[in-house]
């Protein structure tokens, strides 16, 4: 099974796929990511959220009141991922810091030092070759 199949079961279809006999079924629906892909919409976000204060529930329960209580609609969207900020990438490189420390620094640096950064980094893997 796939994500979109659970999903697709829930929003639209509302199949009971996890009453099947078949364990795999139940072992591969990942109760974490379906609420999050659920909580991109303001008609699901509550239902999504009752899930949340119920981790202890079964996968079975979780899964038949979501699909037993949000309504039949087709839902997309898209996954959300971190912009990737160049300045971070750079610092990260140059002074060879985590993510965490690179974000915590970026916002000390100017422009004009991030490019000095850029330039040491570019003349540095041109003399390595």
């Amino acid at each position: 099974m796939k994500l979109g199949e659970y999903l697709n079961a829930i929003n639209h279809t509302k199949e009971p796929l996890l009453d099947s006999d078949d364990e795999m079924v139940e072992k591969k629906y990942t109760p974490f990511v379906i609420n999050r892909c659920l909580s991109y919409f303001p008609d699901t976000i509550l239902h999504v959220n009752e899930m949340n204060r119920l981790p202890s529930a079964s996968k079975k329960m979780q899964f038949d009141y979501l699909s037993h209580s949000i309504r039949k609609r087709k839902r997309f969207s898209k996954w959300l991922k971190r912009d990737i900020d160049d300045r971070v990438e750079l610092i990260k490189e140059y002074y060879n810091y985590s993510n965490g420390a690179a974000n915590a620094v970026v916002d000390m640096f100017t422009e004009e030092q991030i490019e000095e950064i850029r330039q040491h980094l570019i003349t540095d893997s041109v003399s390595k070759m």
